[in-house]
């Protein structure tokens, strides 16, 4: 797979109108580098193998590809992110019907089964359920939230972001922060406070945005 991509999968309507030109590499590239992550994650969470689900993955760009010319972005109507997980299940349906008759044989042969006796084939779960719904929308807000970190980290002094980074995210006693920077303690709970008040507040404009 590719190399650690964008931590938004955040889509804005000003990146899917440039995706109408398929000529637009940067683009594109940006938009694999946003969704490829979560497809290959809600691949695997429905039981495909690696390589079926890097499979999944550049099967749904090609389709997302095939019909970005003509998608028209309008919440009203439904959101990007339904649509995309949409054809990704598609696509993993796709990988299924390629199973087929290796499956089939399986079973008629007695096949290989789980620890708990069942089928592999039958241990595969359904693209339809809803666990892949909420794996797909537990995904999708864990990103949300990188989103806005990346968002806040960008404009503030990278030292006040540390000292936030370390106290919050890294688990360091307060005392030990103040003692790392040289900054007063009361300083290391004012970064605390303000930094996650500026990440709920992107968090927010953020979700407006979702498409």
């Amino acid at each position: 797979m590719p190399a650690q991509p964008s931590n938004s999968i955040l889509t804005r309507a000003t990146l899917l109108a440039r995706l109408e030109n398929l000529q637009d590499q940067a683009s594109w590239q940006e938009f694999f580098d946003i969704y490829w992550k979560l497809i290959y994650g809600v691949a695997r969470q429905a039981g495909m193998a690696d390589v079926e689900a890097q499979d999944v993955v550049q099967e749904t760009m090609v389709s997302a590809a095939r019909h970005m010319p003509t998608f028209k972005y309008d919440p009203a109507i439904g959101s990007f992110k339904g649509w995309l997980l949409k054809m990704t299940r598609w696509r993993i349906l796709d990988q299924l019907r390629k199973r087929g008759p290796l499956s089939r044989h399986h079973k008629r042969s007695g096949g290989s089964r789980t620890a708990t006796g069942t089928d592999t084939i039958e241990a595969v779960p359904d693209p339809a359920s809803v666990s892949l719904d909420e794996f797909w929308e537990t995904e999708w807000q864990t990103n949300l939230l990188e989103a806005a970190m990346d968002q806040v980290k960008r404009r503030l002094d990278p030292q006040k972001y540390q000292v936030f980074d370390c106290y919050v995210n890294k688990g360091w006693a307060a005392p030990k922060v103040a003692a790392a920077f040289g900054v007063p303690i009361d300083q290391v709970y004012v970064a605390k406070h303000r930094i996650t008040q500026l990440v709920k507040d992107a968090v927010a404009r953020l979700e407006k945005e979702l498409t």
